[in-house]
């Protein structure tokens, strides 16, 4: 008689931290209530589930009812909760001290509310770097899950890949569970029979156990599947086919863990999933890394190559995206100097922790890098966490530093209302302007990269056909939010800064620092000062024989508003011209004022000389499981004069006044 397969199913629930309240809400009435709902039904049918501690606290304080049917399914032992690090931060990219604070924090949740502690831990985005090991273990954690491909990596085959296997870091273990790939494209994408055919195979082929952990979301929210899922009653079907199937039965990773010996000691490399070693590489290496790929598998060796053809790893999107590398050095110097103060309040360490979620500092089909309300999020909990500090740690108002490892100082500058940060790299422009009243950093934008995915768009819409009755992964269709034109993918050769000057539209780029720790910059013919005074930033400019020459200095604006109808330009005599998604032209004009709803507050230009001032939004090109869409990154404020003498001197003042 054939023993059955283990059916170990597992589903991930995640939402960034600072994601939009009505996005979430989406998420719960598309997905986590009918999900819960539909598997409450069904008692028999044991299953993991793990949401993260952002998400458990959000949805179980404006839906008590519905996350009550995930807690009694815990009691009566139909589901076993996963922990993780609290704000679903990548464990391997924080601290030791971190780790382990993250992981507590949600442990200590979830025993709390279920009166059960938590053995598994979810790895945020399958992200696996063998130090994490001694964070994991130190806080109970006995096993955690890891895509099958890191098991591939080693030289391991899918028919070994029915159990779990155990590794050790420095002598301490943790036991690792290989997710199937097999079953990732299957569920829920392969029509319910199918599915339970594949698994009544493994049975007949002697497997023990059938692996699946991946995120709720593709139940219901990627395009096509709440239609799929709940109306035409797929997950009824797959679960009602599972319990009627003699080849399968459910458990639970704990019990699992408990009834099976290891299948022995494996060593997996600094890996993820396969899809995110692509979307990591940058341009061309990406290109070249999918087009290989591609190759491979029409070649008919795809799966026979795969694992020796690894891509890139998640710390490679500290490389290839300064935005991304700056937001997290930043993080590592507060963590720092948070580790020195002995039993800080823990609002300092809340503001830590939603600052190291996960989200905006990468970017893929999912990640959020390119969606500025959840950078926006990141930097709120950074600069909250600074000003926090700074009253209790007080630190010099000026210093030089290379925070970011770039080879280059950041000379940062800071009062008790604002900070300025400007790299020593030959612009002479701010990377960062925080505002601590608003918590708000308004150099916060991205700049436009070659993406690889970019190479799409000129193909149009498409869609792979799914073999047989089943529905397309998001992974194979090409949709399109918004119009794309190829002036819009154009990369940008210098960051996207704030008083990034020009002589006559050529860029300024060799700027030198006059003195250490004093912000004055210069070059032939003209020579640059910052001073902050309260919530004031005033920009000097000395030019010097260039009468008749045209000089622009660009500001690009973090405004939180971006295209939406809260922010708009006001001019001094108080009429309202545009927003800032549409383009604005003031022939000449000594002030602009910039008014943002969401921000809570304004910025006012004032120039001493009048100026020609333009404005217009800049916009990104990105992918996500929706489509291909233009995303407004900030406004770009340009203000520009003809030289009128030999011996000229600009000033502009830039106020920041919250409301």
């Amino acid at each position: 008689m054939t023993t059955p397969v283990t059916l170990l199913l597992g589903v991930h629930a995640h939402q960034p931290v600072g994601n939009f309240p009505e996005v979430i809400e989406d998420a719960h009435l598309r997905c986590y209530k009918p999900f819960l709902e539909t598997l409450y039904a069904y008692p028999d049918f044991r299953f993991a589930a793990h949401f993260s501690g952002w998400l458990l606290d959000w949805l179980r304080e404006r839906y008590p009812e519905d996350m009550d049917l995930l807690a009694q399914m815990v009691k009566r032992g139909q589901v076993e909760l996963f922990s993780s690090g609290d704000t679903e931060p990548v464990l391997a990219a924080i601290p030791h001290r971190d780790r382990l604070g993250q992981l507590k924090t949600l442990n200590d949740k979830l025993a709390k509310w279920t009166k059960v502690q938590p053995s598994g831990a979810w790895l945020t985005e399958r992200v696996w770097e063998s130090a994490v090991v001694p964070a994991l273990a130190e806080t109970s954690i006995k096993y955690v899950t890891v895509d099958d491909y890191h098991f591939f990596c080693t030289g391991k085959s899918s028919d070994e890949l029915d159990g779990y296997f155990s590794t050790e870091e420095d002598g301490t273990r943790l036991d690792l569970f290989p997710i199937s790939e097999a079953l990732r494209y299957r569920l829920p994408f392969s029509p319910a029979h199918e599915v339970i055919g594949y698994l009544e195979s493994l049975a007949d082929r002697g497997q023990a156990a059938a692996i699946y952990f991946d995120d709720i979301e593709k139940f219901g929210i990627w395009p096509e599947t709440f239609d799929w899922v709940y109306n035409r009653g797929w997950l009824k079907a797959l679960i009602e086919g599972v319990l009627a199937s003699p080849k399968i039965r459910t458990g639970t990773y704990a019990d699992f863990h408990a009834q099976n010996a290891t299948r022995g000691i494996v060593y997996l490399p600094t890996t993820s999933y396969s899809e995110m070693n692509e979307w990591t590489l940058p341009m061309p290496a990406a290109g070249i890394y999918s087009s290989f790929l591609a190759s491979e598998k029409a070649a008919g060796r795809g799966d026979y190559h795969r694992p020796f053809l690894r891509g890139g790893i998640w710390r490679n999107f500290l490389t290839r995206y300064p935005e991304s590398n700056w937001m997290h050095k930043r993080m590592l110097a507060l963590s720092a100097r948070l580790a020195e103060i002995p039993q800080p309040p823990q609002a300092l360490t809340d503001d830590l922790y939603r600052a190291q979620a996960n989200d905006a500092y990468w970017h893929g089909l999912f990640g959020g890098l390119y969606l500025p309300h959840l950078r926006r999020a990141v930097w709120n909990n950074i600069i909250a966490l600074e000003a926090k500090l700074d009253t209790l740690q007080p630190r010099s108002e000026t210093v030089a530093v290379d925070l970011d490892f770039d080879g280059k100082n950041e000379h940062i500058a800071h009062n008790a209302a604002l900070q300025l940060v400007i790299r020593d790299d030959g612009l002479g422009a701010a990377h960062e302007l925080s505002s601590y009243a608003l918590s708000h950093n308004f150099g916060d934008t991205l700049r436009r990269y070659h993406e690889h995915y970019h190479d799409k768009i000129a193909g149009g819409p498409s869609q792979h056909e799914h073999q047989g009755e089943g529905i397309a992964s998001a992974h194979d269709i090409v949709h399109f939010k918004h119009p794309v034109s190829a002036e819009d993918i154009i990369p940008d050769t210098l960051p996207r800064s704030l008083w990034l000057d020009e002589l006559d539209d050529q860029a300024l780029t060799d700027y030198q620092q006059k003195k250490p720790l004093v912000l004055k910059f210069e070059r032939s013919n003209v020579s640059k000062t910052y001073a902050l005074d309260g919530s004031n930033v005033s920009i000097t400019w000395k030019l010097k024989d260039l009468a008749g020459h045209h000089f622009a200095t660009v500001l690009h604006l973090a405004m939180p508003s971006c295209d939406g109808f809260l922010g708009r330009y006001v001019l001094d005599d108080g009429s309202i011209p545009s927003g800032f998604g549409q383009p604005l032209h003031l022939p000449e004009a000594k002030g602009l004022t910039l008014e943002d709803g969401v921000l809570g507050g304004s910025v006012k230009l004032k120039t001493t000389i009048s100026a020609e001032i333009s404005g217009r939004p800049q916009q990104t090109v990105s992918q996500s499981e929706a489509g291909f869409e233009k995303i407004m990154q900030s406004t770009q404020i340009r203000l520009s004069w003809l030289i009128p003498n030999d011996s000229c001197t600009l000033k502009i003042h830039l106020n920041i006044e919250p409301k």
